[in-house]
């Protein structure tokens, strides 16, 4: 299974009349996608009380939505982000709990309306991840979440990711364009393009086909890893700025890249080999992230869902003058 790029939408809440908004834009994304009216209403009531909880706890934050794609259908992504001063996460969950002092149902009842449900607090803030699927669909969640916005919301982004799937293996692929705007995202598919059509080449037949591709583009720079479950092993190669690490619960490790422009210049590039991957968390990032963050400044975050926690790098250190991409995968097999 593919999943290609795509942006998340972002709206702002900060008044009453925006959870409104959020209900009926995350709705329609729903019914866009198929799910009929009774699993759209539930996609609206998440949306509705995960943007009524910004308001009443933090009295400002954000709704990103996301299509997740599936083989065949798609689901509903619904984060809520805000950098409010801390709140009780445990008693949120509590049915009829309000930090607003309001009647509400409660996370605990969101938790039980969508199929995936997870939560990060702490006093810088929270993030709380509802992802929804149409009621037939019983295929387990994919472990892997991005956040990718582009600059100024402008609708076109240079920044593109790619994940593959196949039973025990992983191939995911993330390219910046030089620069932002129409070219750099024209130089971004023209590799993706490749990519999607041979996911589980050797990186670096993949990189020279992806270069040949990106010749007479922009160029720009690229990160491909692969991951096999039977061999608990990673295996990566970098050309440019995409920052990438794996990460355990008591250690993280740099993946190395090479200097050069995909579709430009660059010399010779090396695959290199990480064992012992297993229940690892790998991060690949463009250079619109800021680099000097340390997921251990945050007690728990590792053990939480890979969407909160791109969400909450996104929201503490995107740099806010590129187009940025964070995606992070759970390295298991796939069982989707």
């Amino acid at each position: 299974m593919n999943i290609g790029s795509s942006l998340t939408q972002v709206l702002a809440i900060e008044d009453s009349s925006q959870v409104g908004h959020a209900r009926r834009t995350a709705q329609q994304l729903a019914q866009r996608h198929g799910f009929d009216e009774t699993d759209a209403g539930r996609v609206a009531l998440v949306a509705t009380e995960l943007a009524s909880n910004i308001l009443k706890h933090a009295a400002c934050g954000e709704i990103h939505l996301r299509v997740l794609p599936r083989a065949s259908g798609a689901g509903i992504e619904i984060l809520a982000v805000d950098r409010a001063q801390g709140f009780d996460l445990q008693a949120c969950l509590s049915d009829g709990f309000s930090t607003g002092g309001t009647q509400g149902i409660g996370l605990g009842a969101i938790s039980r309306q969508a199929q995936v449900f997870d939560a990060y607090a702490d006093s810088r803030g929270a993030v709380l991840l509802a992802r929804l699927y149409p009621r037939e669909d019983k295929r387990p969640d994919q472990r892997m979440g991005v956040s990718q916005h582009s600059l100024r919301n402008d609708p076109a982004c240079g920044d593109i990711w790619h994940v593959a799937y196949d039973g025990s293996r992983i191939s995911a692929l993330v390219i910046d364009g030089l620069g932002h705007g129409e070219d750099a995202e024209l130089a971004a598919r023209a590799g993706e393009k490749v990519f999607a059509s041979s996911s589980f080449n050797t990186p670096l037949l993949l990189l020279e086909d992806i270069h040949q591709a990106m010749n007479g583009t922009r160029g720009g720079a690229l990160a491909i890893a692969q991951f096999d479950a039977h061999r608990n092993a990673l295996n990566y190669v970098g050309i440019g700025n995409i920052g990438a690490c794996l990460i355990a619960p008591d250690r993280s490790r740099g993946l190395a890249s090479h200097p050069g422009i995909v579709g430009g210049q660059y010399r010779k590039a090396q695959p290199f080999d990480y064992a012992q991957v297993n229940g690892q968390l790998l991060i690949m990032y463009s250079d619109g992230l800021q680099s000097r963050w340390n997921l251990q400044d945050y007690p728990g975050l590792v053990y939480r869902h890979p969407a909160v926690i791109a969400a909450l790098l996104h929201r503490d250190f995107c740099r806010g003058r590129d187009d940025v991409t964070v995606l992070v995968i759970a390295l298991e097999a796939s069982h989707g």
